[in-house]
């Protein structure tokens, strides 16, 4: 996108947008308006075999905090930035429901808060994302993993609400300081629109051979 086009695009949001602390209208991942409003990132995935043919580690991180990717809106593209720590209130829900799935696909999930099998939770890096005991018979791990393994996917994605945030000076980036991840879900995906995150499958075997399992795409930037 052309340094052009993010400027007008800037400066008819100041324009026509009331406040800093209003959100994106019509916020999409990419230019056509049907897109739908996801952040996705490239992620640092593992994935570790738990002994002979048990279950399967997941590890990995489905946003990046503090490191900008491209959005859309109304009047064209923008830089989005998740700040550090904003997911902490929504995490901190006794009740919190949230799928890891493929694609973003409701009916292809892998582990759910609500069951045990998914931990989320914030550090330095990001929102973080652990499936400790992913099924290998399971049709949808059977299909991700080794793909995972090979690197044919290293990318997750997150769906939220964003709860507050704030437009930059120049209305060109958007700053979300508090979202909503209750009843979204965190996805492993093809391609993500923050290209910070990392995603990884580790297959962990007998301590002596670790390091040789470990399948780790380390951050880019």
């Amino acid at each position: 996108m052309s340094a052009t086009s993010r400027e007008a695009a800037a400066a008819a949001r100041a324009q026509h947008v009331r406040q800093r602390g209003d959100r994106p209208s019509q916020r999409r991942c990419a230019e056509l308006t049907g897109s739908r409003a996801v952040a996705r990132v490239p992620a640092s995935i593992e994935l570790r075999e738990q002994g002979g043919g048990g279950a399967l580690e997941f590890l990995g991180y489905a946003t990046v905090y503090e490191r900008g990717y491209e959005m859309w809106d109304y009047y064209g593209p923008y830089t989005e930035v998740v700040s550090a720590g904003a997911g902490a209130e929504s995490l901190a829900r006794a009740d919190l429901d949230v799928p890891l799935v493929l694609g973003h696909d409701q009916l292809r999930r892998l582990a759910r808060t609500t069951t045990g099998t998914l931990q989320l939770s914030e550090d330095d890096n990001g929102l973080s994302v652990r499936a400790p005991s992913l099924d290998p018979a399971d049709y949808d791990v059977a299909y991700i993993a080794p793909k995972l393994r090979s690197g044919l996917i290293d990318e997750m994605s997150f769906a939220f609400r964003i709860d507050a945030g704030q437009w930059s000076p120049d209305y060109s980036e958007y700053r979300i300081t508090r979202y909503d991840i209750h009843r979204g879900d965190v996805a492993i995906v093809g391609y993500g629109a923050n290209p910070a995150t990392e995603a990884a499958l580790r297959a962990p075997v007998a301590r002596s051979s670790r390091a040789r399992a470990l399948l780790e795409i380390a951050l880019a930037r």
